[in-house]
């Protein structure tokens, strides 16, 4: 009898001592949320924004599409492409959102990882395919080492925005903390702090770092890629 029970107080143990673990796991890693149902697509608006079926809005997490033509200008080098390649992963498809750790962005957007129920990483798949580039911003980064190496791969395969660019060559600022790089002449990039400066000779680097340019100094970064 006392031996049946010290197994059985042993096998509760372990039970709780795998709760634990997985406790602390979740912990550790942040708020990790999937939708409990797949929604349908609506309508695609460009290579990284999407409208379900229930009417919310998506923007991909991780990544920055080139914008397409419309309403507030003539768009970007290749975001027709991307714009084309989103659509034909996910118009009037299923998809599973998965959350990071803030759950909308400043015009209520919901933010999120997509996945087609055949476990296509949405986000992924556009930076495979060369049609963004990796976008790091804080609190939200859990798969951002992920979706770098998927810029990686087609930097070095030179796709899509990566075999047309055209290098220009100078001195640019990058900051350690933000990920953000920046011209020698931008007012932001001279307030970076002298622990968090990095400097590159020329932009192909920092992308291939994981750094993104700043929006101030670069308000059309895809024109490096006509």
């Amino acid at each position: 009898m006392n031996l049946v029970r010290m197994r059985g107080g042993g096998a509760i143990r372990k039970k709780a001592g795998i709760a634990f673990l997985a406790f602390l796991f979740f912990t550790l890693q942040g708020p990790f949320v999937f939708s409990q149902s797949e929604c349908t697509v609506r309508w695609v608006d460009d290579g990284d924004t999407i409208l379900l079926e229930d009417g919310r809005h998506v923007r991909y997490i991780g990544i920055n599409a080139p914008e397409v033509a419309g309403e507030h200008g003539l768009g970007e080098p290749f975001g027709g492409d991307a714009h084309r390649l989103n659509r034909e992963l996910v118009w009037r498809r299923k998809v599973r959102l998965e959350l990071d750790a803030e759950e909308k962005d400043r015009y209520g957007r919901i933010l999120a990882y997509v996945y087609l129920p055949d476990q296509t990483f949405v986000n992924r798949s556009i930076l495979e395919a060369g049609y963004a580039f990796v976008l790091y911003r804080q609190p939200n980064i859990r798969h951002y080492q992920l979706l770098l190496e998927a810029q990686r791969r087609a930097m070095t395969s030179k796709k899509g925005i990566w075999g047309a660019w055209q290098e220009k060559a100078g001195t640019y600022i990058g900051n350690r903390k933000s990920l953000r790089f920046h011209t020698a002449a931008c007012r932001v990039g001279k307030q970076i702090h002298q622990k968090n400066r990095v400097l590159f000779t020329k932009t192909w680097d920092p992308f291939w770092e994981g750094f993104s340019p700043c929006k101030e100094c670069f308000p059309e970064p895809f024109s490096l890629a006509p």
